[in-house]
């Protein structure tokens, strides 16, 4: 389909939408995230999810055991990495900090107004406070929106090779895999917002409700982890790189994990460690509140999950 038949088409999307949604959306505060009434629990208790004020001086054990700094994707919470912290609490000896991306976990108008600047600024607030604090073993696990996140400052050089071991990447977004999203500047200030498609659990903590303004800061960020990428950089020195992606995958498309490959390099000029995992789903390592999850599914979760704990213990 060409451009032109593709805006002809969002056209006529919109114009049947627009019929039917009103600029703000009617939000449930006892069921959504969106709400006036649920916000994400690290809100309200920030020392069970980060390590940074957990622990308020570490010993020197403590700051040489691993830590790694979890954080979600677009439009989620901490909820994302709940079943990895769970899972590493009982079979490793490993400090999880789940990172809350600002703007999100919060009311709708709070994401509304969020820029994905404002979504980066805690990943680097968490990195800063565990390096103050002495923590020499550092990493990051990043799902879907927050690898281009960690990524673009990895190129800036906010993130360097003090104390950073590991980066796991979780189903990059870096080209979206719905095609008509490039769009979304087009339709989206027609529509206002964009509903998803939650399950119950899942409208408790993923957003239902997308403003547009949030998808824009999306595919400005992704554009330019994009650009970024393909002019070439590498991760600091002794930090290594593991990229997780599922095969089929409706929000992140497959050539996001070629776009990393070839784009960054270890600080010796070798490539980075790809996976391609045999899933249908995104963020495949997040399998509570989905329907239909199927034993292979979990099997493919408890693989990467060990594989990320036997990395953090060399």
């Amino acid at each position: 389909m060409n451009t032109k038949n593709l805006y002809r088409k969002l056209l006529v999307i919109g114009t049947l939408f627009l019929a039917s949604c009103n600029s703000s959306p009617e939000i449930d505060n006892a069921t959504m995230l969106d709400g006036d009434l649920i916000f994400d629990a690290s809100i309200y208790n920030p020392a069970q999810y980060l390590v940074s004020e957990n622990i308020s001086n570490p010993s020197t054990i403590q700051k040489n055991t691993p830590v790694i700094i979890t954080v979600h994707g677009y439009s989620a919470s901490t909820f994302e990495w709940d079943e990895f912290r769970t899972y590493a609490t009982i079979n490793a000896n490993v400090l999880v900090s789940q990172v809350l991306l600002g703007g999100h976990g919060r009311t709708y108008e709070d994401f509304k107004n969020s820029t994905w600047k404002d979504w980066q600024d805690p990943i680097m607030a968490e990195y800063s406070a565990l390096q103050a604090k002495g923590y020499t073993n550092i990493s990051f696990a990043g799902s879907s929106t927050a690898c281009p996140l960690v990524l673009d400052l990895i190129k800036q050089g906010a993130i360097t090779n003090n104390g950073l071991k590991n980066i796991f990447l979780i189903d990059p977004i870096v080209i979206p895999a719905d095609k008509l999203m490039t769009l979304v500047g087009f339709v989206g200030p027609m529509l206002g917002y964009f509903k998803a498609t939650n399950t119950a659990t899942e409208d408790l903590h993923y957003y239902h409700f997308r403003p547009q303004e949030t998808l824009n800061e999306l595919l400005d960020l992704i554009d330019q982890v994009r650009k970024d990428l393909q002019k070439g950089y590498q991760l600091p020195v002794g930090t290594k790189m593991k990229v997780y992606k599922s095969i089929k995958d409706e929000t992140a498309d497959a050539v996001s994990a070629v776009l990393i490959y070839k784009g960054l390099k270890n600080s010796d000029g070798t490539t980075i460690d790809v996976e391609m995992i045999d899933s249908n789903l995104h963020v495949f390592t997040r399998l509570e509140g989905r329907d239909n999850v199927t034993q292979k599914d979990l099997d493919t979760q408890k693989q990467v999950f060990d594989d990320i704990l036997l990395v953090l213990a060399k």
